[in-house]
């Protein structure tokens, strides 16, 4: 018998809980699945969708930073979200405290990316699929 990975958890530790909170669940709109809070601290849990896991290479992801921004920027971690609107969502995220990178830029791979740095400093990618 194999165990099956039946969830992928990305668990991020930010040293503001209520910014970052507020930012991913609120302006983000990612629902929130549950919470727990203890003397021994909070963690909030927050539905993003469907979850994969993308592997890439030091070559592939010195090309994908050079595509959506222009140079190396992201660390060996960076998250991405699908959105109906990079462009808007773009906007909201940076109106909410966000760091714009790069603005939506159409990918080889027909998408439209935008790059952010995320209160608590996380590399995000906002991306929206094109059809042609």
């Amino acid at each position: 018998m194999t165990d099956n990975v039946r969830e992928l958890r990305l668990v991020v530790t930010v040293d503001d809980y209520e910014e970052a909170v507020a930012f991913y669940r609120d302006v983000l709109g990612l629902s929130e699945r549950e919470a727990y809070e203890s003397e021994d601290g909070r963690v909030t849990i927050l539905e993003a969708g469907r979850a994969t896991l993308e592997i890439a290479d030091p070559n592939q992801a010195d090309f994908i930073d050079e595509v959506e921004v222009g140079r190396r920027v992201a660390g060996k971690f960076r998250v991405a979200f699908e959105v109906d609107d990079s462009t808007a969502t773009t906007a909201k995220l940076s109106a909410a405290g966000a760091t714009v990178v790069a603005e939506p830029t159409r990918t080889p791979w027909n998408s439209l990316n935008a790059r952010l740095e995320t209160p608590g400093g996380i590399q995000l990618t906002l991306f929206t699929e094109l059809d042609d």
